[in-house]
């Protein structure tokens, strides 16, 4: 039997329960698609024996997943996908469980704010505090490990680049999968894998873009925005992971070259076939369950779990 805490509904959820009541339409048409996006949460299986709860995580809400026997010294700290617009910690709750599991420590998965209600760096700003609150728990830096997929995987970039930045402690590692590297659009396979990629397209990525940065005067090359064009020196070890069947395919890997160039230990798990956030389908994928156990026995080496 598998253990769980109770979990509040999401505030998407709680309107969806109200709209059903009532008959009514959603309120707005990204209404209607936060509330579509929450169902992503279906495409993964319940893992056994996590229990969650919520925390405020330095003004951020987030959920723990703990697996039994995890270790109490380290965390993943966890951001999850949807171009800054769309999803929630309560999408990944699941997925992150299999990835805490995987990794033998808990996962906090965070619920940053969202655009276009909070345009860049609301969301790097968010993941910044949870980190602060995890240190002010007695957690090391070293035992820290950001985590994240789509814009989640450029978050937990963005996190330790602006540690660096700032002289701080760097976390121990980074796991960054699918992530959002160029947000000029531009790389090759946004058109070679438009038919094969079920989840994102060109046009998507434009909405997200101009929902996150637009009317910020942020130009698309920036680095504080675009991992692609940034300095990478500097970053704890990097596992890199996407799936061959991306939009963002190309630039996931131009993403690990240049990382690799930049002299950081770099590892890529690279799943063929793959979506774009392959990660839902944990428990159920055979090929997504293959890369998890992956990036858990890399984060479990790479921090001494």
């Amino acid at each position: 039997m598998s253990e769980h805490a109770a979990v509040e509904l999401s505030p998407e959820a709680i309107r969806f329960a109200e709209w059903l009541a009532t008959g009514q339409n959603p309120p707005s048409e990204l209404d209607a698609a936060r509330i579509q996006a929450e169902q992503v949460h279906l495409a993964a299986r319940e893992p056994e024996g996590v229990t969650y709860r919520e925390v405020d995580a330095g003004g951020v809400l987030g959920i723990w997943c703990d697996p039994v026997d995890a270790s109490t010294d380290h965390v993943l700290l966890h951001t999850h996908a949807g171009g800054s617009v769309l999803a929630s910690a309560h999408v990944d709750r699941k997925l992150a469980g299999h990835i805490a599991k995987a990794a033998g420590a808990p996962v906090l998965v965070l619920d940053f704010r969202r655009a276009p209600e909070h345009k860049y760096p609301a969301q790097v700003d968010d993941a910044e505090a949870a980190f602060n609150w995890l240190l002010s728990e007695g957690y090391e830096p070293g035992n820290i490990v950001p985590v994240g997929h789509s814009i989640g995987g450029f978050i937990a970039v963005a996190l330790a680049l602006r540690l660096r930045d700032q002289q701080r402690p760097l976390p121990g590692a980074i796991v960054s999968i699918s992530p959002w590297c160029d947000l000029e659009i531009a790389n090759e396979t946004i058109a070679a894998n438009a038919e094969t990629d079920k989840i994102l397209s060109k046009e998507l990525l434009e909405f997200f873009r101009d929902a996150w940065i637009g009317g910020t005067g942020i130009e698309f090359t920036d680095t504080r925005i675009n991992l692609n064009r940034a300095d990478l020196s500097g970053l704890p070890p990097t596992l890199v992971s996407w799936g061959t069947y991306e939009v963002l395919a190309g630039e996931d890997e131009e993403f690990a070259a240049r990382v690799k160039d930049a002299g950081i230990d770099t590892t890529t798990v690279v799943v063929p076939g793959g979506q774009h956030s392959y990660v839902y389908g944990a428990g159920r994928v055979p090929e997504t369950d293959a890369a998890i156990a992956q990036i858990g026995a890399w984060v479990r080496e790479k921090t001494r779990i």
